[in-house]
Parts: C-alpha cells; sequence; structure tokens
C-alpha cells in the first residue's frame, strides 16, 4: 500500500469506467474523474511524460476531490494551530501529492472496468457513491466507495473507503499526527516535498 490512502485506487491495476447515461450530481464528478484516469492509463502507455499527463489530470482531480477539506480533516484540530503561511504551502504540496499519486499509479492501460453501481448510500448530509474495479483476469473486484459532499462547489470527494470501510482520511490522519504539532507542520511539509519528488522522479518542483 502506497503512502496515504488516496493512493490506493492506484494500486488496483488500471481501468475504465462504465457510466450511466445520465449522471446524479453526486455521481457525476466520479465519471469525471475516472474517465480522465483513463486517459491518464493511456498517454502512460504511449510514453508520455510525467508532467504532461500530470498536467492533464491536476484540473480534473481538484475539481473532483475537495483536498483542502480532505486535508483538513486528515491533520484533525491541530490544523487551526498551524500558521496561515504553513497552511497555504500544505494546500499546493497536497494536491501535488495527490496528484502525482495518481498519474504514478495510473501509468498503464490494462482493459479493466470501473463500474458505478446504482445504489448510494445517505450518511447524514453526504452520500456514498460505490463503485467497483474489475479486473480481466477473473479476480474479485476491488471496490472503492466516495463519501460525497455538497459545498460551494457543488458535490465533491471528502473521503474514499476502501472495501467500504477503510477510510482514506483515518489512514491519514493515523500518518499526518506524528508529523505535526501544534502551531508547526514543517515535518508533514517536509514529507510530502519527499512523497512528492519520489512519485514524479523528480518532475515535479517544490
Amino acid at each position: 500500500m502506497k503512502y496515504l490512502l488516496l493512493s490506493l485506487p492506484f494500486a488496483v491495476m488500471l481501468a475504465t469506467p462504465v457510466m450511466a447515461q445520465m449522471a446524479s450530481p453526486e455521481v457525476a464528478p466520479i465519471e469525471a474523474l475516472d474517465t480522465a484516469l483513463i486517459a491518464t492509463m493511456k498517454s502512460g502507455s504511449a510514453s508520455a511524460s510525467f508532467t504532461s499527463r500530470y498536467d492533464s489530470l491536476a484540473p480534473v482531480v481538484k475539481s473532483s476531490l475537495n483536498l483542502p477539506i480532505i486535508l483538513q480533516n486528515s491533520v484533525g484540530f491541530l490544523w487551526t494551530t498551524i500558521p496561515a503561511a504553513q497552511q497555504d504551502v500544505l494546500n499546493k504540496l497536497f494536491e501535488q501529492f495527490t496528484v502525482a499519486s495518481y498519474v504514478n499509479g495510473f501509468s498503464g492501460y490494462g482493459g479493466q472496468q470501473i463500474k458505478i453501481l446504482p445504489d448510494e448510500r445517505d450518511v447524514g448530509t453526504k452520500k456514498v457513491v460505490e463503485t467497483q474495479i474489475v479486473s480481466t483476469d477473473g479476480t474479485p473486484p476491488t471496490r472503492l466507495d466516495y463519501v460525497m459532499t455538497d459545498g460551494d462547489d457543488g458535490w465533491q470527494v471528502t473521503d474514499v473507503l476502501l472495501n467500504g470501510t477503510i477510510s482514506k482520511v483515518a489512514v491519514q490522519s493515523s500518518d499526518f499526527s506524528a508529523l505535526v504539532v501544534s502551531g508547526n507542520a514543517t515535518q508533514l511539509i517536509a514529507a510530502l516535498q519527499a512523497k512528492t519528488a519520489a512519485l514524479s522522479g523528480g518532475a515535479l518542483k517544490n
């Protein structure tokens, strides 16, 4: 498993989306993300550069996922103690890390399918969109559920549940807890810089 659960979809080998004809507002961001990932995988198979794939994918990741909220929820209550300047740096680095993780993980096309399941769950004001990643070799499908929240920019992903249970935010929170202290996030900043550099092979400069 890669660092931070946001990488989990990448460990599940490469897919093509199966989409409904008319997507509901909470499903549309998932369809857009899946479509962009397919393009990323195909361009990876065609040996496109990491930077070009990153630049193509980044806008869709930023619109489909509420990255600032995911980051804040992952850091937890210590977020409000971090100076504004460090918060700004963290938001930029977390965005780079997230997109780089997708580009690194979805690096080649293998013909699998991402199926958006018809059932949705309501969790308070949130909705959970269920998907399956189905391989072509007969192995059991991998389930990824997306927790969707309606905010200022419409419905966006605010958590990802592997196998319907393992929360990305919870795993990240465990990782971050040792790297943030009250009023200081320099260790987390350094960790995200290092991880992004490793994922991109040095293509992304912080």
